[in-house]
């Protein structure tokens, strides 16, 4: 890895303009208050990615995987569900273009609510060959290894893959030790449209402090779990992005977004807070992400991470 004579970002030029984020639940973020996300380029040194990773709680890594893999993948999991009526007739799979006559509450992915036929088939692309081989990809292990200064990296068996239809509910406002307390993994794997909330790594310890602060007389397991009485029913801290920005973080923070494209991953800390905008794609194309989580091998680990289910 190396070739790369600029400083970090000297080759991208932040848009100009910003978009106001709509929201399928709770207020519209206003563009005043939404910026961008800075991507790297995969020759960036190691040395200047890990400073941009501590400092903003996150790193986009540009073309990190090669687009026809992404691609592909994106194909096969679409095929695996076009038995439940997904996709609209005499369309690609690779393409992932939502039937409108469905209603898409009804065809949610992993975090929603499907139908019976739809969530017996995600289950089971989670186990395919072609997830397998996705979720090893050498380019994607190895730059792990090397970003992390690990010897060995292991993936927790949690992994899944996470669609988003036009017209279903976003991603709720969440980080990831709100759904797995505990647990000490460092990464995830996120491809799709995420939006953070700059800066949040602190806000979400401190939340998690708050937490742990009013669970002290809880038993073990309610402790640990992100549905406990001191939770939302579904564990999020917020469906209304706009409403958690201005009353958690102040109005101060803004949400960052990126225009993401096939092979981009962005790796961010567990207490990094995000959440998704309304899917409102104008060829009716499905989002679709997948969540993965890594950590040296011979590292303890949260027991909840290594069960099988990606639920």
């Amino acid at each position: 890895m190396g070739y790369c004579n600029l400083p970090v970002n000297d080759d991208y030029e932040v848009p100009e303009d910003v978009p106001t984020i709509r929201s399928s639940q709770g207020k519209d973020v206003d563009a005043s208050s939404v910026g961008w996300m800075e991507p790297v380029d995969l020759w960036t040194p190691l040395k200047e990615m890990r400073k941009k990773y501590n400092r903003n709680g996150y790193i986009w890594i540009k073309n990190l995987l090669p687009r026809e893999d992404v691609l592909a993948m994106r194909e096969h999991y679409f095929h695996h569900l076009s038995p439940t009526g997904l996709l609209a007739p005499n369309t690609h799979p690779r393409d992932g273009i939502f039937n409108p006559i469905n209603d898409p509450l009804s065809f949610q992915g992993v975090g929603g609510h499907p139908q019976a036929q739809c969530i017996q088939l995600i289950e089971s692309a989670h186990t395919t060959p072609e997830y397998d081989a996705f979720c090893t990809h050498p380019a994607l292990r190895s730059f792990v290894r090397n970003f992390m200064s690990w010897e060995q990296e292991t993936m927790l068996k949690r992994a899944m893959m996470r669609h988003n239809c036009p017209g279903s509910l976003a991603t709720g406002v969440h980080y990831d030790k709100l759904f797995l307390r505990g647990s000490d993994a460092d990464f995830l794997l996120r491809g799709g449209g995420l939006m953070y909330l700059k800066d949040s790594d602190r806000l979400g310890r401190e939340l998690e402090d708050e937490f742990r602060d009013n669970a002290k007389n809880l038993s073990e397991e309610e402790r640990v779990s992100a549905f406990n009485k001191h939770m939302a029913d579904d564990g999020y801290l917020s469906h209304d992005a706009e409403g958690f920005r201005q009353t958690q973080a102040k109005g101060k923070l803004k949400w960052l977004l990126g225009d993401f494209e096939a092979g981009d991953v962005v790796f961010h800390t567990p207490h990094m807070i995000r959440s998704s905008a309304a899917n409102e794609d104008e060829k009716g194309r499905i989002r679709l992400g997948s969540d993965l989580r890594f950590y040296e091998a011979g590292a303890p680990v949260d027991g909840r991470c290594c069960m099988e289910e990606w639920r």
